[in-house]
């Protein structure tokens, strides 16, 4: 089924139909094009209902009750945007769609905070492949065996580094690693968060 706009005999009644559809449009943007669809649907199909359950009065008034009792699409929509978005982002492990959900969830809980740090962190590993690139000092460090240092130390007389240039590579499959995993944990707090 594909979304139908109502047509009104009343002009203004029109016009706001058409401000308000095109509000929720602009709220669905970061969507897929299905997901748009379905939503729109949705709301389209209140506002109809609404307006054939009460003939007697006029279609304006009808429509600006159906609105407001719909609400606001920013802020009636911002929780299954930022939900849709987050299920897209965990399908795809996509980091724009991690960064968009991420952006879009700030603000409903700390853990979504916490993951925004988690990802900020992986620019710690390019930095270090930029670092080692620049820097033959960067790498990872041994002293009598013992792990001692990631990254730069100033004074490499007691510390041996044992990577050389496979620190590059290293580093960038720590943060693929690092990037799926928290991927993961995404993806399995939005599972728990379905389940509640």
């Amino acid at each position: 089924m594909k979304f139908k706009e109502i047509v009104f005999k009343e002009s203004e009644a029109q016009r706001v139909y058409a401000t308000y559809i095109q509000r929720i449009r602009n709220v669905l943007n970061p969507l897929t094009a299905s997901d748009r669809e379905e939503v729109l649907m949705e709301f389209n199909s209140h506002i109809f209902e609404y307006i054939q359950n009460n003939p007697e009065t006029s279609q304006l008034k009808n429509l600006l009750d159906a609105i407001d009792k719909l609400g606001a699409p920013e802020v009636v929509l911002k929780p299954l945007v930022a939900d849709k978005m987050l299920d897209r982002a965990t399908r795809s492990f996509n980091p724009l769609y991690v960064f968009k959900a991420l952006i879009l969830n700030i603000t409903n809980g700390i853990s979504y905070i916490v993951f925004a740090i988690l990802y900020l962190f992986l620019g710690s590993f390019i930095f270090m492949i930029l670092a080692k690139l620049a820097n033959q000092e960067v790498g990872m460090y041994f002293k009598n065996g013992e792990f001692v240092a990631l990254g730069l130390v100033k004074t490499t007389s007691d510390y041996q580094e044992v990577l050389g240039y496979w620190f590059i590579p290293l580093m960038v499959f720590a943060a693929v690693v690092f990037y799926m995993v928290i991927t993961l944990l995404l993806r399995f707090k939005k599972l728990l968060n379905r389940k509640n």
